[in-house]
């Protein structure tokens, strides 16, 4: 059972099998895993997964496949662009409950191969094929309104997608859950059903202290062509999709997908120190945070800029224990109120 504001508690069950790494001197977390999370929220929300990864099973190889079937019965719709507004009185009154809410649904499966090329150096090549649809909610909201102005495509709900993407990959982190320093980038083109996605994130961790560790991360995407609804809720990593821009991977201290567009900047940094610390045994952590991203419309170029900035500040604590369990409680405070989020992963 776990909590988060969106989804109020959810309730579900976990298989874990992994193939342990013992106190290798490795950043990956285990040299294969399987796991299956079965899960619904009091909100409507669920999700059944099936993740196996391979990190370090085949020297110089990482493979990662995930089937998904999940509906997420409370995500944030305030509209289309950076600039779009939320009025608290509006989601009050009869058969307004669900005016910045929409029901989405996706299933799909995901494929993921990487090759070591040099040292931290890799290459990657995957692809996806997702099923998505939009539900609207009870009532009147801002998804019923697009909709029916055509803000909002026929085709865009239901939409099946088919995605190959490629990129590189550069890893230095001494321990990929849990990391104390080091840096991660990557850089991913994909392309989509009418759609080409390009994405690049930067992560730096330095240990100054023996207990401060300093995390610092910037990104940005830009979707060309006629980009979906569902893609422009996303942003592309890696290690799988991130929901954006809003929520606790992307801009936290909002709502789930609170700014939708085509193209984004996030950034962030965070302090990390220990208060029970035994390293890489067993730490207690309180953290702090600031976050900052916005979205650019179609057409508008993506670019490092002050200008429409949405930030937030928050903090929680995290428990890490050996090399590949992590467990936080955090909350988040942007200028519409605040998140609370219980996680089993940094936010970066």
């Amino acid at each position: 059972m776990y909590y988060n504001s969106v989804d109020g508690f959810w309730f579900g069950g976990h298989y874990d099998w992994s193939s342990p790494m013992g106190f290798a001197d490795r950043p990956e977390p285990s040299f294969g895993r399987l796991a299956l999370d079965a899960g619904a929220s009091t909100q409507g929300s669920h999700a059944f997964i099936i993740d196996a990864q391979a990190p370090a099973y085949w020297d110089g190889w990482r493979v990662a496949l995930t089937l998904r079937m999940t509906r997420a019965n409370r995500l944030g719709y305030f509209g289309e662009g950076n600039g779009t507004t939320f009025v608290r009185d509006s989601a009050k009154g009869a058969g307004r409950s669900y005016f910045y809410r929409v029901s989405r649904r996706a299933n799909g499966a995901r494929l993921t191969v990487q090759r070591k090329l040099s040292g931290p150096l890799r290459v990657l090549v995957g692809g996806t094929f997702e099923h998505t649809d939009f539900r609207e909610l009870p009532g009147e909201s801002v998804f019923k309104r697009d909709r029916s102005a055509g803000v909002i495509r026929p085709e865009d709900s239901p939409f099946n997608d088919a995605v190959g993407r490629v990129g590189v990959v550069l890893d230095t982190r001494d321990l990929e859950v849990d990391p104390h320093r080091g840096i991660f980038a990557e850089a991913l083109i994909g392309r989509g059903s009418g759609y080409t996605r390009t994405s690049a994130f930067f992560h730096a961790y330095v240990h100054p202290l023996e207990r401060l560790i300093l995390a610092g991360r910037i990104g940005g995407e830009s979707v060309t062509g006629t980009a979906p609804l569902a893609a422009q809720q996303t942003m592309e990593t890696s290690e799988g999709p991130v929901v954006a821009l809003g929520g606790f991977r992307s801009l936290r201290g909002y709502y789930d997908a609170r700014f939708v567009g085509p193209g984004k900047i996030v950034g962030g940094i965070e302090a990390r120190y220990g208060i029970l610390w035994t390293p890489r045994l067993f730490e207690v952590k309180l953290f702090a945070f600031y976050d900052a991203g916005r979205v650019f419309a179609p057409g508008e170029a993506v670019r490092l800029t002050r200008h429409g900035l949405h930030s937030s500040i928050g903090g929680g604590v995290a428990m890490a224990l050996v090399r590949n369990t992590l467990v936080l409680l955090e909350a988040g405070k942007g200028s519409e109120g605040a998140q609370v989020t219980f996680a089993t992963s940094w936010t970066f």
